[in-house]
């Protein structure tokens, strides 16, 4: 479900441009429309992967570079890494000044941002098409040259320090986010720990680990570099040949995502909450990774459940009973070991174990008698908007390709997808949803604000 609505949010939040003229035109009702995305595939002499997307409809280029590192690559004793290095990835190069990334993509009307996640690291601006050069160089500079200094490194700790009181301490319901990860994945490291990781980590943390994790990942051969818009194919990949082509490739440390021992019993624990004002709460469950057999039927079930205001939960849990002020429903989306995911904040004076049982409720129910020809109908029409809407944009189709490109192998699967989602039949949602839903399965966090725990005391 996150996958399917990330490439519609990423069409949306970014901007919508003009569907390419390929994607365009009439449907071949035999084919899905996303098979003819073009869709370029290279790969220089150090390592480092090139997809290239032409469309020539609008006069902007869109540049993604991944890299193959995240939250869950980081050792015990040092998290937070990953997301450090969003930070120090904007703090200056050999031949470009601390911060002037911003100034030199804003200047010239474009945008930018990185984001980090438990499964890679990114970067990402959007640009005129004439300036796809700059937007070329920028990211060779800083792969090749980053600024690893005290200073920078000192003062990108203390940012991250800060931005984890601001977006994660200080904010109502966060912190709970954070935890049923924690409890749902136990001893689990890669996947267990947050991706903005345990700040004592990071003050304990020798300039030499930051170089050195610099070395260890920051590499061609460890990377993909996305291209989407209006460019010429031969000249975008001169240009890249040109500004990354030196870089020299490294020797890749190993890496295996470990097994998870499966659960046998159903976890429970509650958290207090200083800033929310209503109760809330958190239902997990152990699911296979994404791009599995089983995942998009359960990408499906999520969106039955929860997607939309005529979802059963919605319909039930909100409108109906008036149990829940909100309620979400969807799958991680991790590469390794999933987890499909509930979250509720109650309305006033209800009890979370009540619209828990809701949902337990639902999930039985279709397990024993499956879902309706409306509701299959009604999430088919949805991810085929999430997928046609959501590539409209260079961004969106750049950012996309870059993931299918690191994490699946080949940029190409994206045309596929759409077709893997709507292959899915109502028996096999019926199917999983009686097979990855028992109590042993689960877990369950409870979110209460600390007043009503106060309350509660002062009544005794």
């Amino acid at each position: 479900m996150k996958r399917v609505s990330t490439i519609l949010a990423l069409g949306l939040l970014i901007g919508l441009g003009v569907l390419p003229i390929s994607l365009a035109q009439e449907e071949d009702e035999a084919q899905s429309p996303l098979a003819r995305l073009p869709v370029e595939r290279h790969t220089l002499d150090n390592g480092l992967r090139v997809v290239l997307s032409p469309d020539r409809t609008i006069p902007t280029v869109a540049i993604a570079v991944y890299y193959d590192v995240g939250s869950r690559n980081e050792e015990e004793g040092r998290s937070g890494f990953a997301h450090l290095f969003e930070h120090m990835m904007f703090q200056g190069s050999a031949n470009v000044g601390k911060g002037e990334h911003f100034t030199l993509i804003m200047n010239r009307g474009g945008s930018m941002n990185g984001t980090t996640s438990q499964d890679r690291t990114n970067y990402f601006e959007t640009l005129p098409s004439n300036e796809l050069e700059l937007g070329i160089w920028l990211e060779a500079d800083r792969m090749r040259s980053l600024a690893i200094t005290e200073s920078n490194f000192e003062n990108q700790r203390q940012t991250v320090i800060e931005e984890r009181r601001q977006r994660v301490d200080n904010v109502p319901y966060v912190p709970s986010f954070l935890r049923i990860n924690e409890l749902a994945f136990g001893d689990y490291f890669p996947y267990a720990h947050s991706v903005i990781g345990d700040m004592q980590d990071l003050l304990d943390a020798p300039l030499s680990a930051v170089q050195e994790f610099f070395d260890r990942w920051y590499a061609p051969n460890n990377a993909v570099i996305s291209i989407a818009g209006d460019f010429d194919s031969a000249e975008a990949l001169a240009l890249v040949s040109r500004h990354f082509g030196d870089i020299g490739r490294r020797e890749l440390p190993e890496f295996t995502m470990p097994a998870l021992e499966p659960q046998t019993e159903e976890r429970r624990d509650t958290i207090e909450d200083q800033f929310a004002q209503l109760p809330a709460f958190h239902l997990a469950y152990h699911i296979p990774p994404s791009r599995t057999a089983d995942h998009y039927p359960l990408e499906l079930l999520s969106m039955v459940l929860g997607d939309g205001q005529s979802s059963r939960l919605y319909q039930k849990l909100v409108k109906e009973e008036e149990m829940c002020q909100s309620i979400y429903v969807g799958t991680d989306d991790l590469r390794g070991p999933d987890l499909f995911s509930v979250w509720a904040i109650m309305a006033a004076e209800q009890n979370p174990a009540d619209a828990q049982a809701v949902v337990f409720e639902e999930l039985a129910a279709i397990a024993s008698e499956g879902i309706t020809e409306r509701e299959l109908e009604k999430v088919r029409n949805r991810i085929r908007s999430a997928f046609l809407f959501g590539l409209q944009s260079n961004m969106s189709r750049a950012r996309n390709l870059a993931e299918f490109e690191l994490y699946w192998g080949s940029a190409e699967l994206l045309r596929e997808e759409l077709d893997r989602y709507l292959e899915v039949d109502a028996a096999a949602i019926q199917r999983v949803a009686g097979e990855y839903f028992a109590a042993t399965n689960r877990t369950v966090l409870d979110v209460i604000p600390a007043s009503a725990s106060e309350n509660s005391e002062e009544a005794q």
